[in-house]
């Protein structure tokens, strides 16, 4: 991995753990989701539009079908981060878990269907940054009989989302060239066609709600997480997905860090010695 890439991930990381714990400080909702995925759409409309322009972006009706295709699974994805800090999940707890699965999956994937072969440094790093992740967790199957247990499922579904949206959207941005900016908009777009209808049936009122009363945690949660994801395709443009992939789960030191300090979730030893051990683990995919 190069150091722009390197560079890429890990301010990715720090942004991506920054609107998680503003979600999960917030209460979250469908309604906070949907109104950020709205107000995200028009705040870049117009860098998205200058990019474009200044790329000449090359437009194939394809790049629909794509976009389509990951903006559901980011639907998908959203909804079952939501639902999982709601269910009682710490942000210390859910974040690992989520996060932790998601590049196991596609390091899985990348291998055996992309035909990337990362060196052995590499996957022992991933594999270290993958095993640190879950340290952060203590004992997950014991935290799973607690009576938070269902936002244990939740988290792992995120993760298998995690991988989906993360190979389809490395050849979206690689093989098709799109632009990432013009991509993550794309998909942005169609992601809020789907949650618009689906919180005014079932939550009505809840997006106005969430305007009013959580205004700027909505802003920022419109602004950071298109961000975040930006410089991930970015990367991912010049970058094997089975290395972007796991360097990006240095954000569970940061999200870690969050929710020992401003939220009170404790155990910081475990957590330095993991990060620790994350660390070490991206060294390795530098390196690799």
């Amino acid at each position: 991995m190069t150091g722009l890439a390197l560079l890429l991930v890990l301010t990715s990381a720090l942004v991506h753990a920054s609107w998680n714990f503003l979600l999960k400080k917030s209460g979250g909702g469908p309604g906070l989701i949907t109104a950020a995925c709205l107000v995200s759409l028009a705040a870049y409309a117009p860098v998205v539009a200058a990019a474009a322009w200044w790329q000449h972006y090359d437009f194939r009706p394809v790049h629909l079908a794509l976009m389509f295709a990951s903006g559901m699974i980011h639907t998908a994805y959203f909804l079952l981060l939501d639902r999982a800090y709601r269910s009682g999940g710490d942000l210390s707890i859910v974040y690992p878990l989520a996060r932790a699965t998601g590049p196991l999956l596609t390091i899985a994937v990348a291998v055996l269907l992309l035909g990337e072969r990362p060196g052995p440094t590499a996957l022992a790093g991933a594999a270290l940054v993958v095993a640190s992740a879950l340290l952060l967790t203590g004992n997950p199957f014991a935290w799973h009989k607690s009576e938070a247990r269902q936002a244990v499922g939740f988290a792992l579904l995120t993760g298998f989302t995690i991988s989906l949206y993360t190979i389809t959207d490395k050849a979206s941005v690689a093989a098709w060239l799109i632009p990432p900016l013009v991509y993550d908009w794309g998909c942005n777009f169609f992601r809020s066609l789907a949650l618009v209808p689906l919180a005014r049936r079932r939550w009505p009122g809840a997006i106005g709600k969430a305007w009013r009363e959580r205004r700027k945690t909505v802003v920022a949660i419109a602004l950071l997480s298109p961000l975040s994801y930006i410089l991930v395709l970015t990367a991912l443009v010049f970058t094997p997905v089975s290395l972007v992939a796991p360097a990006r789960e240095i954000s569970i030191l940061f999200a870690a860090l969050m929710g020992a300090h401003f939220l009170g979730e404790g155990d910081l030893r475990r957590r330095l010695v993991a990060a620790v051990g994350m660390a070490l683990g991206v060294a390795g995919l530098t390196a690799g």
